[in-house]
């Protein structure tokens, strides 16, 4: 007798909350699976790009994707000069598991964050992805790829909602991972949340 695997990304994408039909864009690439898993949910009626920092990220990109049979646009460029339309996607999700914006230096890490902001529509969400501390075996175990602890340390709150995110907060870490998401106020300053309700926050660890 033989038991189902588990899908090791479906934390990811449940805190993503990602749906069809959304546009998404992913910032970085650390775990092409991860990556892989996130975009196939948003169908064919939606769209899925990332934009990679260098060569070797959009390579683990391109293999993500292809194992998985989900179509991804891939584009090349930093983080602070995004080639894509104003206003466009509903969610913007950044791999910071291996540090991408943790180890930016501090105006860098300001002008990726507005770029984020520019990209996403009115009420559009982010999500950054990063490190989390794990205690105990599962410290031992755990193939999680390690870098600055930007997302659980409560600094990736900070930058977010210091250019221009509200709402930013740590929705949960848990199996070594860390999600936080902020939102791109509507007009007049108000934070929404279209798309997928928010999740409750999580804070235990596994």
């Amino acid at each position: 007798m033989f038991l189902k695997r588990q899908d090791p990304h479906t934390l990811a994408v449940s805190m993503t909350g990602v749906k069809m039909g959304d546009q998404i864009v992913q910032v970085g690439c650390a775990h092409g699976g991860r990556l892989a898993a996130v975009a196939g949910k948003v169908g064919l009626s939606g769209r899925a790009v990332v934009v990679a920092p260098d060569e070797s990220s959009a390579a683990r990109a391109r293999a993500g994707a292809a194992d998985a049979g989900v179509l991804v646009e891939i584009e090349v460029a930093p983080p602070t000069r995004l080639p894509l339309e104003n206003e466009r996607f509903d969610l913007a999700v950044v791999d910071d598991t291996a540090g991408l914006l943790g180890t930016m230096r501090a105006g860098d890490r300001v002008a990726a964050i507005r770029e984020l902001l520019r990209v996403l529509r009115p009420g559009g969400r982010v999500m950054i992805v990063g490190a989390a501390p794990r205690g105990g075996l599962g410290a031992l175990l755990s193939r999680t790829q390690g870098g600055p602890p930007f997302a659980a340390s409560g600094d990736a709150i900070e930058a977010l909602e210091a250019d221009g995110f509200r709402s930013a907060r740590v929705l949960a870490e848990r199996e070594g991972l860390a999600f936080v998401e902020a939102i791109k106020p509507r007009e007049g300053g108000q934070a929404g949340r279209a798309g997928p309700p928010a999740f409750p926050a999580l804070n235990g660890r596994k």
